[in-house]
């Protein structure tokens, strides 16, 4: 494992990762509903006092479907029942390290500890049963003083030990696939996850409830290449663990990675119904489906509602939910005069992807009203807030300066232009969720060159685009029509056809939404 600085294409994953973690972990402890809310099944057998054995067990249920907050409830209500109960001090420890998120609080992970006893030595000296003592060494191995990148391949190689030594202990395997995910800080290793999936694989297919197993093979599958290896995953998650919010939205990692927007819609709600309506890592899911499926009204009101959300519980997290999605809608809807444009979300202090996020939907709507200072301004600012950020790719700078020159007649020096930034999202690693390039690269070159009559060559682009992100309906209705623009009426047919597909309940009206149902009905 490289301990040096990730590459620059790391912070597109992360911002993503701490997006979702920076807006689950605050209503995580309201997901779960009562106490019989199911959660899947589990055998990890550490007590012969049952209550305190239905308390740790729950606290493991909702550890490994990432509800962290009332994980954390579950363990401390197992050490309140049976005081020298050790693993109920490392659960609590457990849900303090984020692996996916790339976070960790070394500080509250040794104060759980420390309420077991004051030192390692002290702790370990609590039990002798070997798995019991090797899963609290490797965690006491994981709070060391440290780099996070450096403890978390210690740890990962801590709980590889662990597997060798018990290597029919599901529990022990899939924390240990968890740890391989977790190792990138971020970025997504392919080998390595495919090691996880190849653990957690195992493990659900003896145990097909295991919410855990699940819910790791959905993490080392959600992108457009594997996201098909983790369908099964995904359809039984939500039927495993009812009671977890998050894992009512984790089946969506594959769900929008195979363009299934009425998947996603369905279960981000479920999602939203179980925690609030504010701006936030599902709501943005869910508003993000919405729109491909054409549902701009819904889209509007579900907006309208985690505005007001937003507004009584003001806050860096909802401030920076509610700017992305905000600019994910306009930019779907090419409403370019949308009154949420008017909305006055502070952005000063969040992270230069929800700034330049928002600046560039300013831009490209300002220059789309023929506003043509107002979109030249917001360019500079994009400029200074990615030259502000070492590890920001300058893509929807690129963008925007390249649809400033194409306004200007620089068809040339755009198209280029247009081409350098496409490269760079090349280069980026493969996101899941709604993108961060808030217009994809390839999406907008396609749309470029069918407007200055290159069919051909944006055919390929939509194509592209819709390697990186299926089903995206602009990347559809571009696809289609780019197919037609060159005469090849089968191909614009078949992709009309996907495209009224994903429309089937889409507002009446919308932009493309005649011509797909007229041409796929030849």
């Amino acid at each position: 494992m490289n301990h040096h600085s990730p590459p620059v294409a790391w912070r597109r994953m992360t911002h993503i990762a701490a997006l979702a973690a920076a807006l689950v972990f605050p209503v995580a402890a309201r997901a779960q509903g009562t106490s019989s809310s199911r959660l899947g099944t589990i055998h990890f057998t550490v007590t012969d006092d049952a209550a305190a054995q239905r308390a740790f067990e729950r606290g493991v249920l909702l550890l490994h479907s990432f509800e962290y907050g009332a994980s954390a409830e579950a363990f401390r209500k197992a050490q309140e029942l049976q005081p020298g109960l050790v693993l109920a001090y490392w659960g609590e420890a457990m849900t303090y390290n984020h692996p996916i998120w790339n976070q960790r609080d070394r500080g509250a992970a040794m104060a759980a500890l420390a309420r077991l006893a004051p030192t390692p030595e002290a702790r370990l000296a609590k039990t002798t049963h070997p798995r019991d003592r090797g899963l609290l060494e490797a965690i006491e191995i994981l709070y060391r003083e440290g780099p996070k990148p450096e403890r978390d391949t210690a740890y990962s190689e801590a709980m590889e030990r662990l597997v060798a030594e018990f290597p029919d202990d599901p529990e022990v395997r899939l924390f240990y696939a968890l740890s391989l995910e977790g190792l990138s800080q971020g970025v997504r290793v392919v080998p390595t996850y495919m090691r996880a999936a190849a653990i957690a694989e195992e493990v659900f297919r003896a145990n097909p409830d295991h919410p855990g197993a699940a819910h790791y093979l959905i993490h080392a599958f959600d992108d457009p290449t594997h996201a098909p290896l983790g369908l099964t995953a995904a359809r039984a998650y939500s039927r495993i663990a009812p009671g977890a919010a998050h894992a009512q939205h984790m089946t969506t990692h594959i769900f929008l990675a195979l363009g299934m927007w009425d998947q996603v819609v369905s279960q981000n709600t479920i999602a939203a119904e179980q925690t609030w309506w504010g701006p936030g890592h599902y709501t943005s899911w869910l508003s993000y489906g919405l729109a491909q499926q054409g549902r701009f009204a819904a889209a509007d009101s579900l907006l309208v509602r985690a505005r007001a959300e937003h507004e009584r519980r003001n806050s860096g997290r909802t401030r920076s939910a509610l700017t992305i999605m905000r600019a994910h809608h306009v930019i779907l809807t090419e409403r370019w005069d949308h009154p949420i444009l008017g909305w006055p979300i502070d952005t000063a202090g969040l992270s230069p992807t929800a700034r330049a996020t928002d600046a560039f939907a300013r831009g490209l709507a300002a220059l789309q009203r023929g506003d043509r200072a107002a979109a030249a301004a917001t360019a500079l600012l994009l400029d200074r807030i990615e030259a502000g950020d070492a590890g920001a790719p300058p893509v929807l700078t690129a963008e925007l300066n390249a649809l400033l020159l194409l306004d200007e007649g620089r068809t040339d020096s755009a198209m280029a232009l247009l081409h350098h930034a496409s490269a760079i999202e090349d280069g980026l690693p493969i996101e899941f969720g709604p993108p961060d390039i808030v217009k994809p690269s390839h999406e907008l070159l396609g749309e470029v060159l069918l407007a200055a009559q290159r069919p051909v060559e944006a055919h390929a682009e939509f194509e592209r685009a819709l390697a990186l992100a299926p089903g995206r309906a602009l990347s559809l209705r571009g696809l289609a029509r780019s197919a037609h623009a060159a005469g090849d009426e089968e191909a614009a047919r078949k992709a009309y056809r996907t495209l009224r597909e994903v429309w089937h309940a889409a507002d009446p009206g919308i932009r493309g939404l005649t011509e797909a149902r007229s041409v796929a009905a030849r």
